[in-house]
């Protein structure tokens, strides 16, 4: 599945940015999907998960609080609710899916879809 995420920018520290990952020609529905971020120098990690069906979420200890994934089935789109952010939020941000059984593993390993990112700046 082809994945699109929108809504990266330039914010403030303290600000808050949306993030919304779509897929063209495929539906998320059935799609456990995923959140991650890569800073400059630094590994790709795990940033937040919802399952298929929205009913079960998972967050990295240092955004907890902050933010929220959700899903929108019927508009097909996954979004990021990110609230609070430091300048150590700032990464690009990817948005990944995978089909059946998700463990709720953090490992990007577990996805197999990916989107192309989308650049958030938090300044101080």
């Amino acid at each position: 599945v082809q994945l699109q995420a929108s809504g990266g920018g330039l914010v403030q520290a303290g600000g808050s940015l949306r993030l919304s990952c779509g897929a063209s020609g495929r539906t998320l529905s059935s799609y456990n999907m995923g959140w991650f971020r890569q800073a400059p120098g630094k590994e790709r990690e795990f940033v937040a998960a919802i399952s298929w069906s929205g009913g079960r979420t998972y967050y990295a200890d240092s955004v907890k609080g902050r933010f929220t994934i959700s899903r929108d089935n019927a508009k097909n789109t996954v979004y990021l609710q990110m609230n609070s952010l430091k300048p150590e939020d700032t990464a690009v941000y990817y948005c990944a899916a995978v089909g059946g059984y998700y463990s709720g593993s953090y490992s990007a390993f577990a996805f197999g879809s990916w989107g192309q990112g989308t650049l958030v700046t938090v300044s101080s």
